[in-house]
């Protein structure tokens, strides 16, 4: 089972790099980096609600409607920030520096939270010394000279 969710997790890899190429080049032909964002909400949803719609039925949609709680508009928001700052960082900084700045931020804040669920650093010396290398990686990639 990890080897099978390593896979799903190393193709969403993939498909976020070229989703970000994609937009990158979308909102250079646009008046502002809204518009990618937009479309890739809207197809995003029309998407879901299609497979929620297959696989449930419209009682789904209700059921989606009547669990809706204000604090559930924050994860969208999120990830609309994390595409944004993607799409950004992809045409100033290009791929590379954008991929390492997130991943390294991903990992370091992954960390911090599952030391604090686990109460102890205990076990996860290796691990922060191997997020830590990353860091310095990702610096050197970002501030790379030109």
């Amino acid at each position: 089972m990890p080897a099978a969710v390593f896979g799903i997790l190393a193709a969403a890899g993939a498909a976020l790099v070229a989703q970000n190429l994609l937009m990158a080049r979308i909102s250079a032909s646009a008046s502002t980096i809204l518009i990618p964002l937009v479309l890739n909400s809207a197809v995003g949803l029309v998407a879901l609600l299609g497979l929620l719609i297959a696989r449930s039925g419209m009682p789904a949609i209700q059921e989606a409607l009547g669990s809706f709680k204000v604090w559930n508009v924050l994860p969208g928001l999120l990830g609309s920030f994390f595409v944004f700052a993607s799409i950004l960082g992809y045409q100033r900084l290009g791929a590379a520096a954008t991929i390492a700045t997130l991943v390294t931020t991903q990992l370091g804040l992954g960390l911090v939270v599952d030391i604090m669920k686990s109460g102890s650093i205990r076990g996860y010396e290796s691990a922060v010394a191997g997020a830590l290398l990353l860091a310095v990686g990702a610096i050197l990639v970002v501030f790379r000279p030109n």
